[in-house]
This record gives structure tokens, C-alpha cells and sequence, in this order.
């Protein structure tokens, strides 16, 4: 992966002012582009952002250029690809961002996507790179990432669920590049596809894939998409179907059980802190994560890392709601055959015999209602 030094104020400076014209070959030179900082990949376009708004039949009906825009625009490691059809962003890995393995902890890399958040569930607009396609498309920056008539009617997006799946953990100091697009779902809702790639050798090291609904901000009800706001969104989207993700074989669609109590592992009493609330004062999708991973066993985290996370959204959580946390034991289906195409993070092939899945539930401790349900597998860590 590609590594950037942090040793001392003067290499600092030296990443804010590089640009790479294509895969970096040398991380310390310096380069100076209008004052304008950011990695540059084939492919992606530099800001001012050019957006592509096609017609039915796929043709480009016209283009929605920004202007300079803000010095955060400016700055922005991030544009859209060519087509205007999809947005990528590049990330480094900070140091406090990684754990005792000195790898990105799933906490970062969820942040890096955002994707659990606001309101029921997760909405576009708190993608942190889903956010920024956002915005670079034209839609609202007021967090909801909303269309013109879904401001009108009080529409916001919410996520019925989302699946991450990471085949590499990154380290401290590498740069991944995470490209992110929308598209349509039948008739009742859309999705938002990632692919995560470190940006040196441009291997791809995670998917994820989220589905989301509408629902009416006041009434707090679900609504069907309707046609005006399915045109509004869909001149962003491909034309044609393009998964993150191949569903066959992938846990990313399975029906996620009811996981009973008494659950074989609890940690009960949750309560959320100042620091997990969004803008909207929900509890924050990151929470959520922790809060599944709280009652995992202890073994597992020891000697397993987690190699995929489903969670399903069925109510909103706030600042002074208590959450009990129940975890058992998911059995595999299938032979122990090996899966070629998972690689760990030492590079080898994952056998389904070195896999361990859970069932999880997030339940309000005062009535027992459902928060979310969420499945993880695990494979064994690499040996040191």
C-alpha cells in the first residue's frame, strides 16, 4: 500500500501541497497545482466537477458544472469519474484510527463510508463520501442529500440495510480510494454501492452495498418512490444494474433471523453518549457497530477478525434510550470447501471451516423493542 510519512510539521506541509498524475511512484516530491491540493487517479476528473444528466435512453442530456466552489471543494481528495455516474474520494489512514493490530479498526472504515446513520437509519446525505457525491450532483447540503420535490413534500432517505465486507484491513499511513454510486431498486427504494481499493497497487480490499427507503420527515411513515423523484435521481445513476457486490453466495441478501433471549452472550445497559449523537440527535451508525461488537465473545475478538457485517434498521435510537446487546452463535451451512476469491489480510485463501458467524439484536432495554439485527462472519487472524 501506498505510505505516507508523518514525521514532523515539514512533511505536513509536503502532503498538502503533492498531487499524483496517476499511481504514485514517489510520495516525497512536491507539486504545486494552483494552490489546489489532492491525489489524481486515471480516470477522475479534478474539480471544477462536472456532472453528467442523462435521458432515459442512457444519452447525456446536459452537464451540471460547479464553479471554484468552497476552499473544502478545493481541497477535497475526491471528484467524479468521467461519466459522472460515480464519485471517488482518497482517505488516509490516521494513527488514531487503527487499533491494537495497527490496522483500520471496522469502526474507521465504517466512518469512512458512514453508512448507518440519521434518523431510522441511514440517509444519503451523512455519507462521508456518499455526502460529497452528493453534493457534487447538485443535490442539498443540509445533511438529507434530498431532490427538489422531495424537499417539497418533506421526503428524507433512509437505509433499510447495509452490508460491509472487508477482505484487507489497511494500516497506518495508507491511502485508500473509495468509489461510491446510486442506482434504482424496483419500484420502492434505491441503492448505494462502495468499493474500497488501496490506491497503490489498486486492489480491491472492501465492497459494501446499502438499500435504502423514503420516508415522510414529519409523519415518520415510508413512502413509495414516486416517479418525479425517481426521475430527479435516476439521471446520476448507471443505466445499467452494477452491484459492489455479487449476491449470489453472499450474505448481503439472507434474511436475517429473530436471535431469541436468553441469547448466549449479552452486554445489557448501553447507553448512548454526546459523541454518538448526529446532527439529528440519533444515535450515530458507528455506535451501532460498537454496540453489536460489545457482546461478542471475547475469543472471537481474540483470535478471529471480522470479515463481514449485515445490519438491518427497524427504529431510530436517541440520547436517552437504553440498549441491551445479545450475540449467539449463527451455524454455516455448507462444506468446509476453501473460497478462492476471499483473501485475508496475510493474503491467503479463507476456508469455510476457519469462518465463525453471529446472530446479533439491538433491543431498547425498557420495552424490548427492536433497534436492528445484524449478522457478522469472522475468519481466523493471520498468525504472527
Amino acid at each position: 500500500m501506498l505510505k505516507l510519512s508523518y514525521n514532523g510539521l515539514d512533511q505536513v506541509h509536503s502532503l498538502a501541497q503533492c498531487g499524483f498524475s496517476a499511481r504514485p511512484a514517489c510520495v516525497g516530491t512536491r507539486r504545486r497545482r494552483s494552490g489546489i491540493a489532492g491525489f489524481r487517479s486515471p480516470g477522475v476528473r479534478a474539480f471544477p466537477v462536472v456532472a453528467v444528466v442523462s435521458d432515459k435512453d442512457g444519452a447525456v442530456a446536459s452537464r451540471v458544472e460547479t464553479e471554484a466552489g468552497t476552499l473544502a471543494d478545493r481541497l477535497r481528495l475526491g471528484s467524479l469519474t468521467e461519466d459522472g455516474l460515480s464519485y471517488k474520494e482518497k482517505f488516509i489512514v490516521r494513527s488514531y484510527e487503527v487499533g491494537i493490530n495497527k490496522t483500520a479498526t471496522v469502526e474507521t472504515i465504517a466512518n469512512l463510508l458512514q453508512v448507518f446513520d440519521f434518523d431510522l437509519f441511514v440517509q444519503l446525505g451523512d455519507l462521508e463520501v456518499g455526502c460529497n457525491h452528493a453534493q457534487s450532483v447538485g443535490y442539498s447540503t443540509d445533511g438529507f442529500a434530498t431532490t427538489p420535490t422531495m424537499r417539497k413534500l418533506r421526503l428524507i432517505w433512509v437505509t433499510a440495510r447495509m452490508h460491509i465486507e472487508i477482505y484487507k484491513y489497511p494500516a497506518w499511513s495508507d491511502v485508500v480510494e473509495i468509489e461510491t454510486w446510486c442506482q434504482g431498486e424496483g419500484r420502492v427504494g434505491t441503492r448505494r454501492d462502495f468499493i474500497m481499493k488501496d490506491f497503490a497497487t489498486d486492489q480491491v480490499i472492501g465492497r459494501a452495498t446499502s438499500k435504502w427507503v423514503m420516508m415522510n420527515q414529519d409523519t415518520r411513515r415510508l413512502q413509495k418512490v414516486s416517479d418525479d423523484v425517481r426521475e430527479e435521481v435516476l439521471v446520476y445513476c448507471p443505466r445499467e444494474p452494477r452491484l459492489a457486490i455479487p449476491e449470489e453466495d453472499s450474505n448481503c441478501l439472507k434474511k436475517i433471523p429473530k436471535l431469541e433471549d436468553p441469547a448466549e452472550y449479552s452486554k445489557v445497559g448501553l447507553v448512548p453518549r454526546r459523541a454518538d449523537l448526529d446532527m439529528n440527535q440519533h444515535v450515530n451508525n458507528v455506535a451501532y457497530i460498537g454496540w453489536v461488537l460489545e457482546s461478542m465473545p471475547q475469543e472471537i475478538i481474540d483470535s478471529h477478525e471480522l470479515q463481514s457485517i449485515t445490519l438491518d434498521y427497524r427504529r431510530e435510537c436517541g440520547q436517552h434510550d437504553v440498549v441491551d446487546s445479545l450475540t449467539g452463535v449463527e451455524m454455516i451451512q455448507g462444506d468446509a470447501e476453501a473460497v478462492p476469491e476471499l483473501k485475508a489480510t496475510n493474503g491467503s485463501a479463507i476456508s469455510k471451516d476457519a469462518k465463525q458467524q453471529f446472530l446479533h439484536l439491538l433491543r431498547l432495554s425498557t420495552n424490548g423493542l427492536e433497534i436492528n439485527r445484524g449478522r457478522t462472519e469472522w475468519r481466523k487472524k493471520a498468525p504472527r
